[in-house]
């Protein structure tokens, strides 16, 4: 019991980051580059991959229930740096971090599953 409250702390204490991260395709090498506030949430986007509830990009989800999930990679590109300035949040840094990323990799169409904005 004492193992498990530790963990618990430690995960609590763990720092919250923000960051942009692709899940990438190794049968067919298409792309998904997405963005998140909290890092932890990736677990999140797996287990909703894997139950069939990834709405964000239907043909990723297509692929993975086509593929299976040994068929996909997840890896962190960037973490979003602090920001001293108080006119920028951290969405808007986020968000504009993404943009730089969808920008330098080009995952639409045949390329990766993203929608062009």
């Amino acid at each position: 019991m004492d193992r498990k409250r530790e963990l618990k702390q430690q995960y609590k204490e763990t720092p919250v980051e923000a960051g942009i991260f692709q899940i990438k395709n190794v049968q067919n090498n298409k792309i998904y580059i997405g963005s998140t506030k909290n890092l932890k949430t990736l677990n999140g986007i797996k287990f909703m991959l894997e139950n069939n509830g990834f709405t964000t990009s239907k043909a990723l989800q297509a692929e993975w229930k086509q593929f299976g999930k040994e068929a996909f990679t997840f890896e962190l590109l960037e973490k979003l740096k602090k920001n001293d300035d108080p006119f920028v949040t951290e969405k808007e840094a986020l968000a504009e971090l993404e943009d730089k990323w969808l920008e330098k990799v080009q995952p639409y169409g045949e390329r990766g599953y993203n929608h062009q904005k």
